[in-house]
């Protein structure tokens, strides 16, 4: 059994295997990033018996933003094991493979939606909020002079410049490249929308496709009220998501299940190092001081002379990191806390390996709860 990158004649039987196990669309999908040149093979993973693609899965190239500052990431697609195939641990082969490939193109973090518990096998730990996605229990009305159609990839300019207005208000955001923008455009499991006002472009939104079943509507986004209304009046979904407050009086209760992204951090110093403009930020105004920050295994001292951040300096095992004035966080609960919407104060209260220590006006500042939105390949 070889686990490598795919290679151009192993897209007929990738996409063959995804669907067999997925959907028709994920061949499409396959087919559009295997054949991108912004893409392509590199970006697949295959486990090869003999000839035989048994097992696959996509490492695609993203870009996590926290308060303004870019964090090169790698998100995990397709993954898809053939039946006769399974429990031979073959996903864990590739995604040693994917690790190494993140590791190369220079990821910070990766992430992942999909089946519960099963990628926390791999290091990963759930972390974003998902947004919800709510039943439509009153149809908005459409205001005169909207029309929809669908998106081209002459609309990319206008899909960029609606999606980046909807997230201004986000701590944490990803949003979709250029390349992204045209794959999604091409693919059948989902359908871009454009709603113009007299002509100009105003809401945009991404449906799953009526024969699918009850109509999903998300990523919305839009210059105004009306806007907005009128690209759920005229997509007319069963659900819509819960991005944008117009809709809040028209969405039936929200769910009580809690859907996240998972999260996995490859190495804690080199993200620490990539974060300290944005630590830098938190701590603007706050008198001169000494953080020590102890991963039980591993703790990291840093002074913050009230204008910048001083090298960083690591050590070992410090299992009592209050005890020198430091919090103590689990390791395996950073990504959480960076990028989470509990923030120290809240995470303390859910975690006993995760505490402030006696700097705490100090530690809820440099972690704070975080408000994200996440725009993925797939909608959740």
């Amino acid at each position: 059994m070889e686990i490598r990158t795919s290679r151009p004649e192993d897209l007929p039987r990738i996409e063959k295997l995804v669907v067999s196990r997925m959907d028709p669309s994920d061949g499409v999908d396959a087919r559009l990033l295997m054949t991108d040149p912004d893409a392509g093979c590199d970006w697949v993973g295959v486990a090869d018996d003999d000839g035989r693609i048994v097992s696959t899965l996509t490492l695609m190239d993203e870009t996590v933003t926290l308060a303004g500052l870019d964090i090169p990431a790698g998100q995990i697609e397709q993954v898809a094991t053939d039946t006769e195939y399974e429990g031979r641990g073959l996903v864990r082969g590739l995604m040693d493979w994917a690790n190494d490939r993140s590791a190369e193109r220079g990821h910070l973090l990766q992430f992942v939606m999909g089946v519960p518990y099963f990628y926390r096998q791999f290091g990963y730990v759930y972390s974003i909020p998902i947004k919800q996605t709510r039943p439509l229990v009153r149809k908005p009305e459409a205001v005169a002079g909207h029309t929809i159609r669908r998106a081209t990839e002459a609309d990319i300019p206008v899909l960029n410049r609606l999606q980046d207005e909807a997230q201004q208000g986000a701590d944490l955001r990803v949003g979709h490249g250029t390349p992204c923008w045209r794959w999604l455009i091409d693919r059948t499991g989902s359908i871009t929308w454009i709603v113009d006002r007299d002509g100009t472009p105003v809401a945009t939104g991404r449906s799953t496709p009526e024969e699918e079943g009850d109509v999903v509507l998300g990523e919305i986004a839009g210059i105004d009220d009306d806007a907005v209304k009128a690209l759920v009046a005229l997509v007319h979904p069963a659900e819509a998501g819960e991005r944008h407050p117009a809709l809040e009086e028209h969405l039936g209760a929200r769910k009580a299940d809690l859907d996240q992204y998972m999260v996995r951090i490859p190495s804690i110093p080199r993200l620490l190092e990539h974060l300290k403009p944005v630590f830098a930020q938190r701590l603007r105004g706050h008198d001169p001081v000494e953080v020590v920050l102890g991963f039980y295994r591993t703790h990291v001292r840093f002074h913050w002379d009230g204008e910048e951040i001083g090298p960083y300096e690591w050590g070992g095992t410090l299992l009592g990191p209050g005890s020198q004035g430091g919090a103590g966080i689990a390791p395996d609960l950073l990504a959480p806390l960076l990028f989470g919407p509990h923030g120290m104060d809240g995470l303390r209260r859910r975690f006993s390996d995760v505490y402030p220590g006696p700097k705490e006006e100090l530690m809820t500042r440099l972690f704070p709860p975080v408000t994200s939105d996440l725009l993925t390949f797939y909608l959740p």
